[in-house]
C-alpha cells in the first residue's frame, strides 16, 4: 500500500471514529437530558424502571435489526465462558447506570477536574458523590470487559450481536430490582400517563436514543480502547453539564467551571500524548 492510500485510509478512519463519537455524544446527552425534564417536569423518579425500558427497548431493536433487517449477521455464543462474560457485563452495567506513563500522567488532571468540578457544584452531596464514583469504577471496568467481548479472537462479537444478548439479562436482572425498590411505578406511571399527554412519547423516544447510545458506546470501544472510551466519557460528562445549564438554568461556581475546565484539557492532553507516542 502507497503511503497516499495509507494517509487516506487513515483520514477515513479517523473520520468514521469522530462519526461515531459525535452519534455516541448526541444521543447519550440527549438521554441525559430527557432524563432529567422527565424527572424536572413529570416527577418521574423511577431510575431502575426506566433503565429497564431502555435495556428493553436494545433488545427488541437488536433482533429487529439483525432477524429481520438483516443489518449484520446473528452471531451464536461460543461456550460458557462468554456467556459468563456477557451476563458479567449486563449486571456490571446494571450497577454503572444506578449507581506509555506520558499517554496516563494526562488523565490526572482528568480526574482532578471532576473531582474539583463536583466539590465546586451547588447542589454537591457526599452520597451522590459516592454513588457516582462507584458508578464509575463500575463503567470502567464494564469497557475492558465489552472490549475483550468486542476485541478477543476466540470470542469476538459484533456490537449489536453483544447488545442483543446482553440487554434481555440485564432485564431480567433490573425486573427483581424494580419490584423490591420502586413496587408502586406502574400505579405512578398510568397516573402520569393520563396527566401527561406527551409522556409516552417521551419514554419511547428516550428509549430509542437508549439504543443509539449503547450500540455506539460498543462501537466507539471497538474502535478505539476501554480507556479512551473513559476519557471521552468525562469530556462527554462536560458537555453534558454545560447543555444543562444552558437548558435548565442550573447555577454553577467559579470552582465547578474551573474544574469542568481542567477536565477537558486533561481530555486534549491524553489525546495528543496517545497521538505522539503511539
Amino acid at each position: 500500500m502507497s503511503s497516499t492510500q495509507q494517509s487516506s485510509s487513515t483520514k477515513k478512519q479517523t473520520l468514521f471514529i469522530a462519526s461515531l463519537i459525535i452519534l455516541w455524544y448526541s444521543s447519550n446527552i440527549g438521554v441525559l437530558l430527557l432524563n432529567k425534564f422527565l424527572l424536572s417536569n413529570y416527577g418521574f423518579r423511577f431510575p431502575i424502571f426506566l433503565t429497564m425500558c431502555h435495556m428493553s427497548a436494545c433488545a427488541f431493536l437488536s433482533y429487529v435489526s439483525i432477524v429481520f433487517m438483516k443489518l449484520v449477521p446473528l452471531q451464536p455464543i461460543k461456550s460458557r465462558p462468554q456467556f459468563l462474560k456477557i451476563a458479567t457485563l449486563s449486571v456490571v452495567f446494571c450497577g454503572s447506570v444506578v449507581g506509555a506513563w506520558v499517554t496516563y500522567a494526562a488523565l490526572v488532571p482528568v480526574v482532578a477536574g471532576v473531582v474539583i468540578a463536583s466539590g465546586g457544584e451547588p447542589g454537591f452531596h457526599w452520597f451522590g458523590f459516592i454513588m457516582c464514583l462507584s458508578a464509575t469504577a463500575a463503567r470502567a471496568f464494564k469497557s475492558v470487559l465489552q472490549g475483550i467481548l468486542l476485541s478477543s479472537e476466540g470470542e469476538k462479537l459484533n456490537s449489536m450481536n453483544l447488545l442483543l444478548y446482553m440487554s434481555p439479562i440485564a432485564v431480567l436482572v433490573l425486573v427483581p430490582a424494580v419490584l423490591i425498590m420502586e413496587p408502586n411505578v406502574l400505579e405512578v406511571i398510568l397516573s402520569l400517563g393520563k396527566q401527561h399527554r406527551y409522556m409516552w412519547l417521551l419514554l419511547f423516544i428516550n428509549s430509542t436514543m437508549a439504543y443509539s447510545a449503547n450500540l455506539s458506546n460498543f462501537l466507539v470501544t471497538k474502535h478505539t480502547s476501554a480507556l479512551t472510551l473513559q476519557v471521552l466519557g468525562n469530556a462527554k460528562g462536560a458537555v453534558a453539564v454545560v447543555i444543562s445549564i444552558l437548558l435548565f438554568r442550573n447555577p454553577v461556581t467559579v470552582v465547578g467551571i474551573g474544574g469542568y475546565t481542567m477536565t477537558v484539557l486533561g481530555v486534549v492532553a491524553y489525546g495528543e500524548a496517545k497521538r505522539r507516542f503511539r
